[in-house]
């Protein structure tokens, strides 16, 4: 094991530290995923005008809207091994320039094809902040609020969401879809002070022998107790993998212990984005306009959606560390499963627009109503377990991969949407979605384990004594 000098701390420098720590924690996490979110939701907004000025078909608009999707599923793939190469700390500030220089360029774009490559730069900079910043918020917040910390994150989106949504509507008298795009400038400047006053996580430290310094930062924000187990278990996981010999992470990814952990990650990672969510993060407009809302009062809901996408990720980060990361998966899909079912009939059977008759406001409450469960659940939790899931060998890697595969799932939502609901309508598009929603409640069901109160180093564990392969025990305390 390698040689490391205990740190000893007052126990009010300890106390300070800790206070510091989750201040720091909390302005961070409330700032990575604001340029993502305001980017995603804004765009609603802004494809109504859009479309009037570059004369969009149906087919055009899903590539301006998937520019951003495209960059990030690159941006994921790529994020992962940079990450564990060089550090979480330094791609994150990678992805701040790239989130800082797209937006002047979308504001400027004299054509559609313009547009499309800087919402692709954009989107690099997402990707790669979606495959580094939940591990960043796991790896560094202890156990008993790790869920929380990490949730975080998805609040950052929501509420970059909400300000898209809120700015889309403020621009929307005016028509002026540049200065909706180009103001996501702010919160990428916002992004990049908030990674002045961070460090690099304990786990990446060890991996790289830096063990004072990995203490050091665990001790920020835990007891002098609690940082000597968490040190002994990320000291001895590390060690172990060492000792079964230089696999490449590919191989790594293929041993039997391991294939249950990327079934849940990539199934959990897929189904939330085709149970339809950023349909109505990107489309809802879109959707209330083909049952009867004129173009004000379509942008105007967006504002609903905000506000309860906000609230219902609030929700999730107070209760996930009291009632597990599985009840409130469970609750989501069924509640989404049976809005969007309600939706769809409605509309089905109830064919002609008329907004604010019963069809129209039938839509909107059960959209409203989804959006609330999903992101109680799984909205907020899938970057919780995504975060908290991969054993720290295969960490990088095995979140490229589930991060890779949502982003693809995403885009394919995202550019067929407007075609799909061109030629079958809104209700025959959300029954599919509900179906979708239904599967996602099996998939809970059978497959996805229970992570809450764990280290991360015990959930590691837990997959491999199911596939009966020794583990490492739980030091009760270091000598």
């Amino acid at each position: 094991m390698a040689q490391r000098t205990t740190t000893n701390l007052s126990p009010a420098s300890h106390r300070s530290g800790r206070r510091r720590s989750a201040l720091i924690i909390y302005i961070f996490g409330a700032l990575g995923g604001l340029n993502w979110g305001y980017d995603t939701g804004v765009i609603s907004a802004a494809l109504i005008y859009l479309r009037q000025d570059f004369n969009l078909t149906s087919w055009a608009e899903g590539w301006v809207t998937t520019g951003l999707i495209i960059g990030a599923v690159i941006g994921a793939a790529v994020g992962g091994r940079l990450a564990d190469k060089y550090g979480r700390w330094k791609v994150l500030l990678v992805t701040a320039v790239l989130l800082t220089l797209s937006p002047p360029g979308m504001a400027w774009a004299p054509e559609e094809f313009s547009l499309f490559i800087f919402r692709f730069i954009a989107g690099l900079g997402a990707g790669l902040t979606a495959v580094i910043l939940p591990v960043y918020l796991s790896e560094i917040a202890p156990a008993r609020i790790r869920g929380r910390v990490t949730g975080l994150y998805a609040l950052s989106i929501v509420i970059g969401q909400f300000l898209g949504f809120l700015i889309g509507m403020v621009f929307a008298p005016l028509e002026s879809w540049r200065w909706m795009l180009g103001f996501s400038v702010f919160p990428s400047i916002l992004f990049t002070v908030g990674l002045l006053f961070i460090w690099e996580t304990p786990r990446w430290l060890v991996l790289k022998g830096r063990d004072d310094e990995a203490m050091d930062v665990l001790l920020y924000d835990r007891t002098q107790e609690e940082a000597e187990r968490e040190y002994t278990e990320i000291r001895l996981t590390h060690e172990a993998e060492q000792a079964s010999g230089s696999r490449t992470a590919l191989e790594v990814l293929r041993e039997p212990w391991v294939r249950p952990i990327l079934i849940v990650g990539i199934g959990i990672a897929m189904l939330c984005q085709f149970m339809g969510i950023n349909t109505i993060i990107y489309y809802a407009p879109t959707v209330l306009q083909n049952v009867g809302f004129d173009d004000q009062a379509a942008i105007a809901s967006n504002l609903i959606i905000g506000v309860l996408n906000i609230l219902a990720i609030w929700i999730a980060l107070v209760y996930t560390d009291r009632w597990g990361r599985k009840p409130l998966m469970l609750a989501g899909a069924a509640g989404t499963f049976l809005s969007l079912g309600v939706l769809a009939l409605t509309n089905l059977t109830q064919p002609v627009p008329d907004g604010f008759g019963i069809v129209g406001i039938i839509t909107l409450s059960c959209i409203a109503l989804y959006v609330f469960l999903f992101q109680m659940s799984w909205g907020g939790m899938t970057w919780v377990i995504l975060g908290e899931l991969f054993p720290l060998g295969i960490r990088g890697p095995a979140m490229a991969l589930a991060t890779t595969l949502l982003w693809f799932a995403n885009g394919v939502v995202a550019l067929s949407f407007p075609p799909l609901l061109e030629a079958v309508g809104v209700g025959w598009l959300f029954a599919g979605f509900s179906v979708v929603c239904f599967i996602a409640l099996i998939f809970t069901i059978s497959a996805l384990p229970e992570t809450k109160g764990k280290s991360l180093e015990q959930i590691k564990a837990t997959f491999r004594n199911t596939a009966g392969m020794p583990v490492i025990p739980t030091p009760k305390r270091m000598r």
